[in-house]
Parts: structure tokens; sequence; C-alpha cells
């Protein structure tokens, strides 16, 4: 007789929420931290926050997270002022996406 499955809701939640879970996601968002701190820019010799930007990255475990509140997450970001300035550029600056290679470089493994 063949073994059959019954999913229940509850448990797949806990699952999401589990610390294993977590775990594993704060284990990806440090690989996104790492090559994003190699990819960044520093800025040249007259730049007055030269190297701030590389130094702000920063990783933050939510045990709730995701559009729905239900999963856990860890979260990968830069907490210098300017920060979007260089992901995404300005009139003057050109976008870096420096989280965005990263995470296509390291956030599949």
């Amino acid at each position: 007789m063949p073994a059959t499955f019954r999913m229940k809701r509850r448990g797949v939640g806990q699952l999401l929420r589990s610390p294993m879970i977590l775990a594993e996601m704060v284990r990806r968002a440090e690989a996104i931290k790492t090559a994003a701190e190699g990819i960044a820019p520093v800025g040249g010799p007259g730049d007055p926050h030269r190297g701030h930007y590389k130094a702000a990255f920063f990783v933050r475990p939510v045990q709730r997270g995701g559009q729905r509140r239900d999963r856990a997450i860890a979260v990968v970001g830069n907490s210098a002022a300017y920060g979007a300035h260089v992901e995404y550029g300005t009139e003057r600056v050109p976008a870096h996406h420096v989280l965005l290679r990263a995470a296509q470089a390291a956030g599949g493994d």
C-alpha cells in the first residue's frame, strides 16, 4: 500500500518560521553581503566618505517576514545615507546595482 501525505497549513507555517529555516536564510544573506562588499565602490582619493559605503552593509534576520509575515527571512542592506544613490544611481551618478549583482552572484548557492 502506498504512503499518503496530508499537508497541514499550520505545520508548513511552523516549518517556514523555524530556527532551521531562519539559519539558512541568514547563511544565504551573509554570502550576499560578502559578495556585495567585494564589488562595492570605495570612492576616489578626494572622497570624504571613502570606504563608508563598503563598510555599511548589514544582515538582519526577521522571524516573521515576507509579504504575509508568515516566514523567516534575512534582509541584506546598506545603512549609508546615500546607499540608494549608489544602488540605483542619480542624474549625476551612474547606478552600480551592487546588491542586485551580489544577489545574482551569491544568492543561488
